[in-house]
C-alpha cells in the first residue's frame, strides 16, 4: 500500500505540473509573444477557463501527502515553512492579476497586471524546481525526522546546502525554461495569425535551453544524489522513464517545426511527465532523503501511514478522483479550439 501511495503522490504532482504547468508557461512568455494589449488578453483568455481547476491537482498532492506520508508532510512543511509562504504568496498574487486585469481600462492598470501574472508565474516555476531540487539532493534530517536549511547557501569556503544552491538553482532554472517552451506551444494550440507564429518561433528557440538545462541537470543529479545511479543501477527498466522524456523532447521540436500543434504539445506532456517519474522512481523507496545520515532518510515505509488507513482511503480516493478526472475531461472539450479576444471563444 505505501508503494501504491508513492505513485499515487507521484501521478498527481506529475498531472499538477502538465496541467498548470502551461499556465505558468503561458504567464512566463505572454509579454514577449504577445505584442499589444488585445494578443496579451488572448493569451490569458486561453487558460481562463482551466488555471484555476489546474491547481485542485496542487491542493490534492498536498492533501493526498497528509493522509499518506504524515511524517513526510510534518518534515517538509516545517523545513520548508519559508519558501512555501512564498509560493503561496505567488499563487495568490497570480490569481489577482488573472482576476482583475481586466476590471479597469487604464494605460497603467492592465500593464501592472501583466508585469505581476508574468513575474509571479517565472518565480513559481523556478521555485517549484527548486523545490523539487531540495526532494532530490536531500536534506540535513536529523533523528527527529525535522531539519532546517537556509534560504539560500553560504558560497564561503566550507559551501553548505541551501534552498537555494547551485544544484536546486539549477533545477530551478531548467523547470523555468521547459514551462516556458510548455506555455509557449500551448498558445500555439490555442491562438491564430501572427500571435501563434511568434509563440512558436519562441518555443523552437527555447527547446535548444531545454536540452542544454535537461542534460546538465541529469548529470548533476548523479552527481549530487549517488541514490538515483544506485537506483536505476538496481532497477534498469527504471530507464523507460527517462527515454520517454528524450522521446518527448526530440518529438517535441519535430512537431512544432512542421506547426503540428497538437502533438508537439502533447509531446511537452510527455517530457515532463517523463522528467518527473524518473526522479521519483530514482529515489524510491526514499521519498525525503537525509544527506546526513541515509539511515535517517524518510522512505514509503516508515514515513506512511497505516497500513489499515491507507486501505480505507484508497476506496475514497478512487471514486472522488474519477469524478474530478470526468469533470476535467469535460472542461477541457467544452472549451477546446482557438480563442479570441474578444467577444466569442472562450
Amino acid at each position: 500500500m505505501p508503494t501504491l501511495w508513492f505513485c499515487v503522490v507521484a501521478l498527481m504532482i506529475a498531472a499538477y505540473t502538465v496541467l498548470d504547468g502551461f499556465d505558468l508557461g503561458a504567464g512566463i512568455v505572454h509579454l514577449v509573444v504577445a505584442r499589444s494589449g488585445s494578443e496579451r488578453r488572448q493569451v490569458i483568455r486561453s487558460i481562463g477557463p482551466v488555471w484555476d481547476g489546474n491547481e485542485v491537482w496542487l491542493m490534492a498532492a498536498g492533501g493526498t501527502l497528509y493522509f499518506a506520508f504524515p511524517r513526510l508532510y510534518a518534515s517538509s512543511f516545517s523545513g520548508f515553512y519559508l519558501p512555501l509562504i512564498i509560493v503561496l504568496w505567488l499563487l495568490m498574487l497570480r490569481g489577482v492579476a488573472v482576476e482583475f486585469r481586466n476590471h479597469v481600462e487604464s494605460p497603467v492598470w492592465e500593464p501592472f497586471w501583466d508585469v505581476v501574472f508574468a513575474g509571479a508565474s517565472a518565480l513559481l516555476a523556478i521555485f517549484f524546481g527548486a523545490a523539487l531540487g531540495n526532494v532530490v539532493r536531500g536534506v540535513p534530517l536529523d533523528a527527529s525526522g525535522f531539519f532546517f536549511e537556509p534560504l539560500w547557501a553560504d558560497p564561503g569556503p566550507d559551501p553548505q546546502t541551501g534552498i537555494l544552491d547551485a544544484y536546486t538553482v539549477l533545477v530551478g532554472f531548467s523547470a523555468f525554461m521547459a514551462l516556458a517552451v510548455h506555455g509557449a506551444l500551448w498558445v500555439v494550440l490555442k491562438s491564430a495569425g501572427d500571435l501563434r507564429e511568434r509563440a512558436r518561433r519562441l518555443a523552437l528557440r527555447g527547446w535548444w535551453g531545454v536540452v542544454a538545462l535537461t542534460v546538465a541537470v541529469s548529470v548533476a543529479t548523479f552527481r549530487a544524489q549517488p541514490l538515483v545511479a544506485s537506483g536505476f543501477a538496481s532497477r534498469p527498466w527504471l530507464w523507460i522513464f527517462p527515454m520517454a522524456a528524450a522521446a518527448g523532447l526530440i518529438a517535441m521540436r519535430s512537431f512544432a517545426k512542421r506547426g503540428a500543434e497538437t502533438p508537439s504539445f502533447l509531446c511537452s506532456c510527455l517530457y515532463l511527465a517523463g522528467m518527473l517519474s524518473s526522479a521519483a522512481a530514482g529515489l524510491y523507496p526514499n521519498v525525503l532523503p537525509s544527506h546526513i545520515d541515509p539511515a535517517l532518510s524518510l522512505t514509503v515505509h516508515n514515513a506512511a501511514a497505516s497500513d489499515y488507513g491507507l486501505r480505507v482511503g484508497l476506496a475514497w480516493f478512487i471514486p472522488g478522483m474519477a469524478l474530478v478526472t470526468g469533470y476535467f475531461v469535460f472542461a477541457y472539450r467544452l472549451h477546446s479550439g482557438k480563442v479570441t479576444a474578444y467577444g466569442g471563444g472562450h
